[in-house]
């Protein structure tokens, strides 16, 4: 059962989802060729502390992965899609980077991820990264009052044909509120009018990702999902809340 939040409750959330917002703003100016991806985790972790919050993936310990989670931000890099690992590697020119981050504040969680390229951009990933914001848009606007959830599914699933692509259906956004993760989860492809009728004061997290293939698996490291053909993945979310004119945006910078 997703739970209907108060107007204090989403004020909470918003908080969160601003100081979310703030952190992926100051991580991403920071994606540059020479730059090591743990630089971006110990300043996630020092940005995290100052602003009196709490990571919601430090020993996030779920049954899909190799945890404890012993870090801040997923930071997937090039085939890696979802729930990277960060570790010591030195971007290069082209790379095109991942930056996913929840965090809880005042026991309120907000969840959003942005994918930026590091250095002269590869047409093709600037495409990708395109695909997964305008689908961010088209689920966003879904997500209003009186729609069903497959409304928001199918929105995102249209863009993706729009773009030629096949988006994965395993993994997709969830119901998000005192907890990072909801039992509910949202695919990136569904019937419309199908699934939950959305009221207002419902919060999710809405997030495409699309990749050069919709087939994925599990890394060396147990935690990032990635590409079985090696093709690039991009990654596009926010948490929004359902309104009648459609999802308000809570990790808006």
């Amino acid at each position: 059962m997703v739970e209907i939040k108060t107007a204090a409750e989403i004020a909470k959330m918003r908080e969160a989802g601003r100081m979310v917002a703030t952190i992926l703003n100051d991580l991403s100016g920071m994606v540059a060729p020479g730059v090591n991806l743990m630089d971006l985790e110990y300043r996630c972790r020092e940005l995290i502390r100052d602003a009196g919050a709490e990571s919601c993936y430090w020993d996030y310990d779920p049954d899909f992965g190799n945890g404890p989670f012993r870090n801040t931000v997923c930071l997937s890099l090039n085939d890696g899609a979802l729930h990277g690992l960060p570790h010591s590697t030195v971007l290069v020119d082209g790379d095109l980077l991942s930056i996913d981050l929840a965090l809880s504040l005042d026991g309120w969680c907000g969840y959003s991820a942005v994918s930026v390229i590091a250095g002269v951009p590869r047409e093709e990933d600037v495409r990708l990264i395109e695909a997964t914001r305008v689908a961010l848009d088209a689920g966003i606007a879904a997500a209003k009052v009186g729609n069903r959830l497959g409304d928001i599914s199918h929105a995102i699933a249209t863009v993706a044909k729009d773009y030629d692509i096949r988006p994965n259906a395993d993994y997709g956004g969830h119901d998000i509120g005192r907890h990072m993760h909801g039992d509910l989860v949202i695919p990136n492809v569904g019937k419309a009018h199908r699934g939950l009728k959305l009221e207002e004061g419902m919060t999710f997290a809405i997030e495409p990702w699309f990749a050069g293939t919709s087939r994925v698996d599990v890394g060396d490291d147990g935690w990032t999902v990635v590409t079985v053909d090696g093709s690039r993945a991009a990654h596009s979310e926010h948490t929004v809340v359902i309104r009648p004119g459609g999802g308000e945006i809570l990790t808006a910078f």
